[in-house]
């Protein structure tokens, strides 16, 4: 876990659509050699205090991905492509705002 990273992602353990972002996170790590710290909010009152920080009523659940350097995030389950977007602080081609603010 990278807790030192400007890229966080939010995630809670028994969430249903998470466990799909995970090959994705890791191919963007492996492939952009860059870090993504996680961070498990479901259980962990510290990490959720944190998540809620960032968050401020963007998405209101998980997964949720901010990046504290751009300041750009997004809600949900996204395309590798997007999340690659995000994570390099590129603006993707959406007409999806509620989903993610890029």
């Amino acid at each position: 876990m990278a807790k030192d990273s400007y890229r966080l992602e939010f995630f809670g353990k028994e969430c249903p659509h998470c466990p799909g972002m995970e090959p994705r996170v890791a191919r963007l790590e492996d492939e952009e050699k860059l870090q993504i710290a996680k961070y498990e909010v479901w259980h962990s009152e510290e990490n959720a205090q944190l998540w809620k920080q960032y968050d401020k009523n963007f998405c209101g659940g998980v997964p949720f991905f901010y990046n504290r350097r751009t300041p750009k995030w997004l809600c949900g389950p996204v395309s590798y492509e997007k999340l690659r977007e995000w994570a390099l602080g590129k603006k993707p081609d959406t007409g999806d705002e509620r989903r993610q603010e890029l």
